[in-house]
């Protein structure tokens, strides 16, 4: 059964740091693309970052100098480096495995919870 699922969430000052992990199984992880997206009180769910197969990362304007991705292909595992956190960072973060092959599915994971405040 193909399972995505985040961690490393929590409670964090605003200048502080959180790293997340996006742990799968099921899948044959080398040829997805992986993906966080966030939600934050009052917004629709966002892009944050995305890593593709073969190890191309993007960033969205608020991520880009501050987050990190990356992905560990040996263990399944996508990454979220995050510095500088920001009050308005705080929301829910997931994890995302994009297929580019047709036939097959995305996955969504059920989301960790990040909040930055004082």
């Amino acid at each position: 059964q193909a399972q995505v699922v985040e961690s490393g969430g929590g409670l964090v000052q605003p200048g502080g740091s959180l790293r997340l992990s996006c742990t799968t199984s099921g899948i044959i992880f080398s040829i997805y693309e992986m993906v966080w997206y966030r939600q934050t009180p009052g917004n629709q769910r966002e892009w944050v970052s995305g890593i593709t197969a073969g190890g191309m990362k993007k960033y969205s304007e608020f991520a880009k100098g501050r987050f990190a991705i990356s992905r560990d292909n040996a263990k399944n595992i996508m990454y979220l480096q995050m510095t500088d956190l920001k009050p308005e960072d705080t929301g829910v973060y997931y994890c995302k495995a994009e297929a580019i092959a047709t036939h097959l599915e995305d996955y969504w994971g059920q989301g960790t919870q990040v909040t930055v405040s004082s």
